[in-house]
C-alpha cells in the first residue's frame, strides 16, 4: 500500500511538471509573437513616418495615395462570346485623386461609358473568370480612365458588383 502512494504522488509530480511547461512555452511563444508583430508588422511610430514624409514628399506613389471614390453607373454588356448569348453586368467604383478628376468624371461621361462599354463587350467569359484576369480588368479600366482624365487621375478601381452569365 505504501509503494501505491509513492507511485501516485510521483505520477502528480510528472503530470504538474508537463502543464507548468507548457504554461512557460505558451507564455514565451504569446511574447515571441508580439514581439515580432510590433517589430516587422506594426504601424511606424510617428517620428519614423514624419521623417518618410520630410524625405520623400516628391516620389508620391499612387499606392500611398487617398482620393476621393465616386461611383460609375452600371454596366451591362453582351460579351464577345461566338453564340451571343452570355453578358456581363459590371458595378465599378473609382478612386480619384483630386476635384478636377470628379469634374472629369462628370465632364467626360459619354467619353468613358463609350471607352469603359468597349472594352468590356470586347472581353470572353474565359477572359473573365479567372482572379488574374479580373486583377488585369481592372487595370485595364483604370488605364482607359487615365487616358481620358490625364494620366495619374485615376488611383485605383474597385469592383463592386460583377456578375457572368
Amino acid at each position: 500500500m505504501a509503494d501505491e502512494e509513492v507511485v501516485q504522488t510521483e505520477e502528480k509530480k510528472g503530470g504538474m511538471l508537463k502543464w507548468i511547461i507548457i504554461a512557460v512555452v505558451i507564455i514565451a511563444l504569446g511574447v515571441g509573437g508580439y514581439f515580432g508583430y510590433t517589430m516587422f508588422m506594426g504601424a511606424p511610430d510617428d517620428e519614423a513616418a514624419t521623417e518618410e514624409m520630410a524625405d520623400g514628399g516628391d516620389d508620391v506613389s499612387p499606392e500611398s495615395l487617398e482620393g476621393q471614390i465616386i461611383p460609375l453607373p452600371l454596366f451591362l454588356v453582351n460579351l464577345a462570346d461566338p453564340l451571343g448569348r452570355r453578358y456581363l453586368k459590371l458595378g465599378i467604383e473609382v478612386e480619384v485623386r483630386d476635384p478636377e478628376a470628379v469634374e472629369g468624371l462628370t465632364k467626360y461621361d459619354a467619353k468613358i461609358k463609350d471607352s469603359l462599354l468597349l472594352l468590356l463587350s470586347s472581353k470572353t467569359l474565359d477572359q473573365l473568370s479567372s482572379m488574374k484576369s479580373k486583377l488585369e480588368l481592372k487595370l485595364e479600366i483604370a488605364d482607359r480612365l487615365n487616358q481620358i482624365l490625364g494620366t495619374g487621375s485615376v488611383l485605383r478601381v474597385y469592383i463592386t458588383e460583377m456578375v457572368i452569365q
